[in-house]
């Protein structure tokens, strides 16, 4: 099985996996703040030096493709960029979303067969950006940016399944979404060491993206923000 490299940084944790057979051989996660540009090139030396250690050698690079953070992703994105050209290395893309469902799936969660999976990511204000999945990680609502109402999700919970809720976005979903079906997860954060099985698929079909032409998955143009003027 092939010696992937994780890198996850589409929210404000900053994490980076070393795996291989099925296993993680190295780790380091930050969940101290958007200190990604600071952090994740050490954290990606380290997992080189283990490499070096045990005399093995890099097969890919997978990095998660958003959406979340503009800032993290481009940093996450540059840096796996640079290392598979580096290394001339094949680049694989996960979707951050996919990668926050499968981490429930595998959390030890009692979840039932029929469960509908709901990550979400914070955008903001009443907005999260977020999507649905059943256990087979089929799509039963395309990602996408979605503000919070009381009418939010509707179609899915109607379904009689229960929907569970996660992510750092979630917080927000309590406060409008109250029916029955709905379920809440804390503490689902999008990490590198659950990358693992998505990036090993992704290798094993030979899917990778383009070192060249690749950009995140934003799902809504970029907004800056003008800062307010000080009074003197």
């Amino acid at each position: 099985m092939a010696v992937i490299l994780n890198i996850e940084t589409s929210t404000n944790v900053c994490s980076v996996a070393l795996c291989a057979e099925g296993m993680v051989l190295s780790h380091f996660e930050d969940f101290e703040g958007r200190n990604h540009a600071a952090l994740l090139s050490g954290f990606i030396k380290r997992c080189l030096d283990f490499l070096a250690e045990k005399e093995l050698k890099l097969d890919a690079v997978a990095v998660s493709m958003g959406p979340g953070s503009y800032t993290g992703l481009r940093i996450g994105l540059s840096e796996a960029k640079g290392l598979a050209y580096a290394l001339d290395i094949p680049l694989i893309g996960i979707s951050t979303l996919k990668l926050m469902a499968v981490s429930v799936m595998f959390s030890g969660v009692d979840i039932p067969d029929d469960a509908i999976f709901v990550p979400m990511i914070d955008a903001r204000r009443m907005e999260v950006y977020t999507a649905a999945f059943d256990m087979a990680l089929g799509e039963l609502m395309a990602p996408r940016p979605l503000i919070l109402d009381e009418n939010s999700y509707a179609d899915l919970l109607s379904t009689g399944r229960p929907v569970l809720f996660f992510g750092n976005g979630m917080e927000k979903a309590i406060e409008v979404l109250r029916s029955p079906n709905a379920r809440f997860i804390h503490d689902v954060n999008p990490l590198a060491v659950d990358m693992l099985a998505l990036a090993d698929l992704a290798y094993s079909r030979r899917e990778f993206i383009d070192l060249a032409y690749s950009v995140p998955e934003y799902l809504k143009d970029f907004q800056a923000t003008t800062p307010k003027n000080k009074v003197i």
